[in-house]
């Protein structure tokens, strides 16, 4: 069993974070356009990345909506970049987001097993999203 966490824990290459990264774009793309939202570039410098964790990214669409998107070890979602200035704010507020989101199905009565299991998962991603928020090393600018 011990073996096992270390493995987890070993850092990833830099090949390993490439793919990673651009698994979690495509995912977050995906998502974007079943909503009808299909890409037009996106805003590299103000997109973050925390592998295996999170990616947030920052999207201009051809309708020109602008949008943040996250994937990774969580739902993929999205929200208007009207509601975050930056990165920080955006997984912010999907943490508040999924946190309201899950009581709303609690409040409705949770019925089956699978609206217990993604209630968990909701409120376990939103406290990490908020944690990461809240982590002011991952958020100091770098010189």
């Amino acid at each position: 069993m011990e073996q096992q966490k270390n493995t987890a824990a070993k850092p990833m290459t830099e090949a390993e974070t490439q793919e990673w990264v651009r698994l979690q774009f495509q995912r977050a793309n995906l998502h974007l356009a079943e909503q009808g939202i299909v890409m037009e570039s996106v805003a590299v410098a103000e997109s973050r990345y925390l592998p295996p964790l999170i990616a947030v990214w920052k999207i201009h669409g051809l309708n020109k909506n602008v949008v943040w998107a996250i994937s990774g070890d969580v739902p993929v979602d999205y929200l208007p970049v009207a509601v975050a200035a930056d990165a920080r704010e955006a997984i912010k507020h999907f943490s508040y987001r999924w946190q309201m989101k899950a009581q709303q199905i609690m409040d409705n009565g949770i019925s089956d097993q699978t609206s217990a299991d993604y209630v968990q998962l909701l409120v376990g991603r939103a406290n990490m999203l908020y944690d990461l928020s809240e982590s002011e090393t991952l958020w100091q600018a770098k010189a």
